[in-house]
C-alpha cells in the first residue's frame, strides 16, 4: 500500500500561550522556553530518517521548524495552508475578554459549533477542509517516505481528529501540547493515528544558558 509517514509538531511555546492570548494568525515569536523546546524536539528527530520539512509561515512555526531543519541538514519549506486558524476579531483578546465581549460567541466557540465563526475569521469547517486538502497534497509527494509538518494547535487538533475519524464537535480529549512529536500515516484512502503527544524530549524544564 502507498503511504507516507507524517511527524506532525506543534511550535515551541509563546508568551501569548502562557497569557492564554488567542494567536490566530496573528504573528508572535517564540519566547525563550519554545526555542528550546523546538532544540529539544530537533534533537529527539536527529537519527529519523526525514525527506522534508514543511511548515507555517508563521514566525513561531517556522522557527521550530528551521531547528528542526538545521539538524536535518535541510532547509524548511514554507506553507501558509499550514496556518492557525484564522480567530479574526477573537486574536490579541485572552479567553476572559472574549468571554466578556461576545458571550454569545464565545459559546458557539466554547461548543465548537463547525458552521460558526468569528467575525473576520475563519470556520471549523473551512478549517478541516483546508488542513486535509494539503496534508493529502503534501504526503502524496513522499509515498514511501517520512515528512515533518511543523504548524499549530487548531492544525493539531484537526489531524487527529481526521486520523481518528472524530467529528469537530467531539470532546477534546487529547493533548496539543508545544512541541510534542506526533505521528500519523497517510494513504490515499486517508490518515491514521501511529502514536501521540510524546513529549518524553521535554521532561525537564531546565533551560541551558544558551537559552535563558
Amino acid at each position: 500500500m502507498e503511504t507516507t509517514r507524517i511527524i506532525a509538531i506543534r511550535h515551541g511555546e509563546t508568551a501569548w500561550n502562557v497569557d492564554t492570548r488567542i494567536q490566530g494568525q496573528t504573528d508572535i515569536g517564540l519566547n525563550d522556553k519554545g526555542h528550546w523546546q523546538a532544540q529539544q524536539a530537533a534533537a529527539a528527530l536527529a537519527d529519523e530518517p526525514i525527506a522534508a520539512i514543511y511548515t507555517s509561515d508563521l514566525t513561531r512555526a517556522h522557527d521550530t521548524a528551521r531547528a528542526i531543519a538545521q539538524v536535518q541538514g535541510l532547509t524548511p519549506q514554507t506553507e501558509v495552508g499550514l496556518r492557525e486558524r484564522a480567530f479574526g476579531i477573537f486574536e490579541k483578546r485572552t479567553w476572559a475578554e472574549i468571554e466578556s465581549l461576545w458571550p454569545d460567541d464565545a459559546r458557539q466557540w466554547r461548543e465548537r459549533v463547525p458552521e460558526w465563526a468569528p467575525a473576520n475569521g475563519e470556520s471549523l469547517l473551512a478549517l478541516r477542509e483546508r488542513i486535509q486538502n494539503l496534508t493529502h497534497a503534501l504526503a502524496a509527494r513522499h509515498v514511501g517516505e517520512q515528512i515533518v509538518l511543523v504548524a499549530h494547535g487548531g492544525v493539531m487538533d484537526i489531524l487527529y481528529r481526521l486520523a481518528t475519524q472524530q467529528t469537530l464537535q467531539a470532546p477534546r480529549t487529547w493533548a496539543l501540547g508545544n512541541a510534542n512529536i506526533n505521528r500519523l500515516l497517510w494513504s490515499p484512502q486517508g490518515l491514521s493515528l501511529v502514536g501521540w503527544g510524546d513529549a518524553r524530549h521535554l521532561e525537564t524544564d531546565t533551560l541551558d544558558e544558551s537559552t535563558a
